[in-house]
């Protein structure tokens, strides 16, 4: 659904922010729908590896100075992405630029509820006219969201949590006809009463989870 809000057309570049599950995924469904690129951009190693397994270019942006000049370069004419997926939400990393660090301090003093540091990048990001899209979960207020710069280059946003009853059968049809394998993205299959543990890891970004399966105790 991420991937279909993109809009994405035959060659296009896409830009996807956050390699956790919904990225990865992203990622894939952006290829799999007529990408000619797509770029990924964490600070995660093991996600970074992973995204580029899936056939994505990559930019770790705690190496550069600013993620915008970065797919600048990348793009024909510094115009930018055809496409922006926003698959961080409101959690944010609190660095990569002085609006993460005031988001975290305005967060952590409730003065808001949202980090929305990279929807601000991928709305300066995006070409005139382009698509971003927001599978990222979003649950209150956020701030200093450029709108000026949203509605003068005529950008499309489509948002939403996965439709899951409308997406279930055909996705499982994919799965089932070989054109997709999700298990890629299962690194920490576990037992249930490992779940608390598993959590903690998975937050931390520690032991490089970047998806866990729970099974039940036989």
């Amino acid at each position: 659904m991420a991937a279909e809000n993109a809009q994405i057309e035959d060659g296009d570049i896409v830009a996807i922010w956050g390699c956790g599950p919904v990225g990865q995924f992203a990622i894939r469904s952006a290829l799999l729908m007529g990408a000619g690129r797509v770029i990924a951009i964490d600070e995660v190693p093991e996600r970074l590896a992973m995204a580029e397994a899936g056939g994505a270019e990559t930019i770790d942006f705690s190496k550069v100075d600013d993620v915008y000049d970065v797919l600048m370069e990348l793009t024909p004419d510094r115009r930018g992405p055809d496409s922006c997926i926003d698959a961080v939400g409101c959690e944010a990393a609190s660095h990569g630029g002085a609006d993460a660090v005031i988001d975290k301090i305005k967060t952590a003093t409730f003065l808001a509820t949202d980090r929305v540091h990279v929807l601000r990048q991928a709305i300066m990001c995006c070409r005139m006219g382009g698509t971003i899209s927001i599978p990222g979960v979003y649950v209150g207020m956020g701030d200093k969201i450029p709108l000026g710069a949203l509605m003068n280059k005529g950008l499309t946003i489509k948002t939403g949590q996965t439709h899951v009853q409308a997406y279930t059968k055909p996705l499982l049809r994919m799965i089932e006809e070989g054109k997709v394998d999700p298990s890629f993205v299962i690194t920490h299959p576990a037992s249930l009463e490992d779940a608390p543990e598993m959590y903690k890891k998975f937050r931390d970004k520690k032991d490089g989870v970047i998806k866990v399966v729970l099974r039940p105790a036989n």
